[in-house]
């Protein structure tokens, strides 16, 4: 199937991303699985939509490691959102039962048990509320490859079927202002280092709270309260969705 693609904006006009209302019209009439066709028929707002206007949620994900062709999904945690408002009511977390092992060098970060996984439901058994909880929403991270990378990855190893959305990328928003030009040469002799753009570090330039790290449901809300700080200071409730999804 060919995926349609639009030039991105102004910002990044070398890049393209999907047309996504038409992508998610043509994956709810290939997809196998009902969980994934319910999912697509929820649809997506137009790329025109203002950011005002768009039911967001803050997505993140604890895994056994980095790689998602190797590793897996230990815990979802998930916040609705728009730009007045944080869902907290509406916020889900799930700890999962993984098919790889944990290693020490993950529960160290993450501090998810062998005892806690060893009873927790597979991710195949939570699908059904967590799409539901994205469905129809424009999904919000701190660094895609993560979170878009392993449920694609980790759905295409449990039942064939891996899974497709925009997502706006708090990282990569930072990325825009941070990392336009590489460090020249004497910048790097003097000993200077490029700006952070970590979770935390990104929320400290915007006078944001910090938050103790690698909790799915509390990095979820970090990332949503991210995303409103830098709209509120860099962009317009009238911009574009396009502007910033990927």
């Amino acid at each position: 199937m060919v995926l349609p693609l639009r030039p991105r904006p102004e910002h990044h006009p070398q890049q393209q991303t999907p047309l996504w209302p038409e992508r998610f019209r043509q994956l709810a009439g290939a997809v196998e699985d009902s969980r994934l066709r319910a999912f697509y028929q929820g649809g997506v707002v137009s790329a025109d939509t203002p950011l005002g206007e768009v039911p967001f949620v803050a997505l993140d994900l604890e895994t056994t490691g980095l790689n998602p062709r190797k590793h897996d999904i230990v815990s979802v945690g998930l916040v609705p959102f728009d730009l007045q408002r944080i869902r907290c009511r509406d916020a889900r977390h799930w700890i999962l039962k993984p098919r790889r092992p944990l290693a020490k060098e993950s529960v160290v970060i993450h501090g998810i048990t062998h005892s806690e996984v060893r009873q927790a439901p597979d991710l195949l058994g939570v699908l059904e509320p967590l799409l539901e909880s994205l469905a129809g929403r424009i999904v919000v991270v701190h660094y895609r490859h993560i979170e878009r990378g392993f449920l694609d990855a980790v759905l295409k190893r449990r039942m064939g079927e891996g899974i497709e959305f925009p997502v706006v990328d708090t990282m990569e928003l930072e990325a825009r202002l941070h990392r336009v030009r590489p460090l020249g040469i004497w910048a790097r002799l003097m000993g200077k280092k490029p700006v952070s753009i970590r979770l935390a570090d990104s929320r400290t330039r915007y006078g944001l709270p910090y938050y103790q790290a690698h909790h799915a449901l509390t990095d979820a809300l970090a990332t949503a309260e991210l995303l409103q700080a830098q709209i509120a200071h860099r962009f317009s409730p009238d911009t574009p969705i396009e502007a910033l999804w990927l």
